[in-house]
């Protein structure tokens, strides 16, 4: 409950993110446990042409592949992400920035997931990808939350959405106001 003049309570607006968060890492998992299971012997599956296929990839660096020599690095950079996100959320009162900042949180915490756990050391995993996009580049479900995440609070910030709402906002007093 708020009071007249106090902010609404932050925890609908997290929950709303956690709830989307744990949405993106159930999709990404699982579609991720069925790329293995029925892509693993090499097998194409072209969805729209040869736009877009299903082709299994394991990616132990960033996008496009770059910097596989240090995945512990990208290891850090994700647990990181996630728990800054998870922070922001739990700080928002915004449900726009709250869904946003929800899908960029479960992109980050499955691919962090991976990394710490898919591999032959701790942190030292790679992310299972398997759509392929015309040939340029093969991404997975977290990919496109993360893509698209970014793009809608970009989009949020361009509008000057304010990441917190005041639930009774109070009228500013004139400066000029007389003293009685």
């Amino acid at each position: 409950m708020t009071g007249a003049g106090s902010t609404p309570s932050r925890h609908g607006a997290f929950w709303i993110a956690l709830g989307i968060a744990v949405v993106v890492v159930l999709i990404d998992q699982l579609s991720k446990v069925w790329a293995v299971a029925a892509l693993a012997d090499g097998r194409v599956v072209d969805v729209i042409g040869d736009a877009v296929r299903f082709q299994l990839a394991y990616n132990t660096g960033g996008a496009f592949s770059t910097g596989s020599g240090v995945t512990w690095i990208f290891t850090i950079v994700s647990g990181v992400a996630a728990v800054a996100l998870a922070v922001f959320a739990w700080r928002v009162t915004s449900p726009g920035w709250a869904i946003g900042i929800g899908a960029l949180l479960g992109g980050a915490v499955s691919h962090f997931g991976d990394r710490l756990l898919r591999g032959a050391s701790l942190g030292n995993g790679h992310v299972v990808d398997f759509i392929d996009y015309f040939g340029w580049f093969i991404g997975n479900v977290a990919d496109i939350a993360i893509v698209l995440s970014v793009v809608y609070l970009f989009m949020l910030a361009l509008r000057k959405v304010p990441t917190r709402h005041d639930a009774h906002p109070q009228p500013e007093e004139p400066a000029d106001a007389e003293e009685s």
